[in-house]
């Protein structure tokens, strides 16, 4: 089982964990061992409230498909097994950030003071210009 928060929790039989070879460079052991872990997820399917189910759906990841699956592969450590924690922490931390809801922004109007002094640079910095102009003979 995987706790979320203290009222949210996946089920083991949720999560459907493989072992796949790893990429890149190891020597000889990269060749034999599969020490990669390939995690799916199913949102659709899956125990977590509607609340989560809809964030989740609406992020723009490209560890989540079109059809709803999580699939995070993990591969950073030499072993199975901590590829396997990493895997399963990573997929807390997604289901962790869905659950914050961002704070509203609320539009605000620029102070009248801030508006004048705006306006006031913008004058001193004419005339400054005004200034490195030619100077005529008359």
């Amino acid at each position: 089982m995987l706790q979320i928060s203290r009222n949210v929790s996946i089920p083991a039989d949720e999560i459907e964990l493989s072992a796949i070879r790893a990429q890149g460079a190891g020597g000889q052991n990269v060749n034999k061992v599969s020490s990669a872990i390939h995690l799916r997820f199913d949102i659709h399917a899956s125990s977590l409230p509607g609340f989560y189910k809809k964030r989740l759906l609406k992020l723009r990841d490209r560890r989540i498909s079109k059809d709803g699956i999580v699939i995070i592969k993990a591969q950073q450590f030499r072993t199975q097994e901590k590829n396997r924690q990493a895997a399963l922490e990573r997929l807390k931390e997604l289901l962790k950030s869905v659950a914050v809801v961002p704070k509203a922004r609320k539009p605000t109007k620029p102070t009248k003071n801030s508006q004048r002094k705006r306006l006031d640079s913008k004058t001193q910095r004419g005339r400054t210009k005004l200034l490195r102009g030619r100077v005529s003979e008359q």
